[in-house]
């Protein structure tokens, strides 16, 4: 098993977005522990309650899987946090972010990401 994964805050939103089951994703890839961070939840509900259709949906259900995970109490900026946990933890990201992709890669952090809007890769 390749272990943790920290799941962003688009990374949740992908299954209202696209369709994909993440975590059977995930656990396809290897994955068999989910982190969020309180901040990304912070941000979900934000958009749950000010976002507009479907960005709106996706982040009702977002908020929903979350449960799913373990949320790692950090506080700071989100993007900040990510990094400093998956360096901490050994822990890949999923995310579509592209300025974290490239703080993620600039530290040798495996990334998982949405291909083809069909299925996650490495």
């Amino acid at each position: 098993m390749k272990g943790k994964v920290i799941i962003d805050t688009n990374g949740l939103m992908i299954p209202g977005q696209f369709g994909v089951d993440i975590f059977s994703e995930l656990k396809r890839l290897g994955f068999d522990t989910c982190l969020v961070l309180r901040a990304s939840i912070r941000e979900l509900g934000r958009i749950s309650v000010s976002g507009r259709g479907r960005d709106k949906v996706a982040a009702k259900m977002a908020l929903s899987l979350a449960n799913r995970c373990t949320v790692v109490e950090k506080d700071g900026n989100a993007d900040d946090m990510i990094l400093n946990v998956a360096v901490d933890e050994g822990a890949a990201v999923l995310t579509s972010d592209i300025n974290l992709k490239k703080r993620l890669c600039s530290k040798g952090v495996t990334i998982v990401h949405l291909r083809e809007k069909t299925h996650l890769s490495i």
